[in-house]
C-alpha cells in the first residue's frame, strides 16, 4: 500500500524526503500568503511547523484566503490552519503562536527552536523589518514576501534578492529600513513587478497598523505563497545536500 507521500517521493527521492521531514520552517503571517505557504509545506512533507498570527477569520478574507470559510469565520486563523494541516498529514508538528509578533518578542521566538527556514508574510512595517533583520543576524535563512495586493497580473511574481526588487512600494520601504540597520542584500523576496495603481487602495478600516488596504483577487496569494513554498523547498533539500 502506497504511502500519504508516495508520489513526493517518487519525484525527490528517499533521501530528500527525509531532510524535509527533518526540517522545521517558522511562518509568520498565516492570512493570504502565508497559509498557503504553510499548506504546501505540509503536503511536501515538512515535519514542524510553526505559525505566528493574532487575527481572526472574517469575511473580507473569503475572497483569497485558503483558510477562509464560512464555517471558520471568527475563528482564529493558527487554529484553522493548524487543524487542516493536521488533517493532511496527523503525523506534522504544529506549534501555535495567537500573538501579534512585536519587536521585542522577536528574538524570544526566533530562539525557541533550531528553524531550517522563516517565512515572513507580515503585512506590516516594522515588525517584518525586525524579523527579517534578527533572523539574518541569528544566521536563519529567511525568505520575505512582498506586497501580493492591488495586483493581478500573475506572471509578474518573481524570487529575488532584496537588493533587486523593483516597482514594489512595501520592498523600497522594507529595503530603506533594513540599510539604516546595516542589511542591503542577502534576503530572498518574493515580489511582482506590476505597479500598483491609486485607486486599488482604500483607507483602511479598524486595522491601526495600517494606512491603506488594498484590493485583492483569488489566485495573487496563492501564487505568491507557493513561489515561497517551492523556493523553501528547495533550499531545505539543498541544505541536507541532496542537490
Amino acid at each position: 500500500m502506497e504511502s500519504w507521500d508516495s508520489r513526493t517521493t517518487t519525484l525527490i527521492g528517499n533521501n530528500a524526503t527525509t531532510a524535509l521531514a527533518n526540517s522545521h520552517v517558522l511562518i509568520v503571517g498565516v492570512g493570504g500568503v502565508g497559509a498557503y505557504v504553510a499548506e504546501m509545506l505540509c503536503r511536501a512533507g515538512v515535519g514542524s511547523i510553526s505559525i505566528i498570527d493574532n487575527d481572526v477569520v472574517n469575511k473580507t478574507n473569503l475572497n483569497r484566503q485558503i483558510i477562509a470559510l464560512n464555517s471558520t469565520l471568527g475563528q482564529f486563523k493558527v487554529d484553522v490552519l493548524a487543524a487542516r494541516l493536521k488533517d493532511i498529514n496527523s503525523n506534522v508538528i504544529v506549534n501555535t503562536y495567537n500573538i501579534f509578533l512585536r519587536d521585542d518578542c522577536t528574538t524570544d521566538i526566533l530562539s525557541r527552536y533550531r528553524y531550517n527556514y522563516v517565512v515572513d508574510a507580515i503585512d506590516t512595517l516594522s515588525p517584518k523589518t525586525y524579523l527579517i533583520y534578527h533572523a539574518v543576524q541569528m544566521g536563519i535563512p529567511i525568505i520575505s514576501s512582498m506586497g501580493a495586493g492591488g495586483k493581478i497580473d500573475s506572471f509578474g511574481v518573481k524570487i529575488e534578492d532584496i537588493s533587486k526588487s523593483e516597482y514594489c512600494h512595501l520592498a523600497r520601504a522594507v529595503r530603506k529600513r533594513l540599510s539604516r540597520l546595516g542589511i542591503k542584500h542577502g534576503v530572498a523576496v518574493a515580489y511582482s513587478t506590476e505597479i500598483v495603481h491609486s485607486n486599488t487602495l482604500t483607507t483602511a478600516v479598524n486595522e491601526p497598523n495600517k494606512l491603506t488596504t488594498p484590493g485583492t483577487i483569488s489566485y495573487m496569494p496563492a501564487i505568491f505563497g507557493c513561489h515561497i513554498a517551492a523556493y523553501v523547498i528547495q533550499q531545505l533539500i539543498k541544505q541536507n545536500g541532496n542537490q
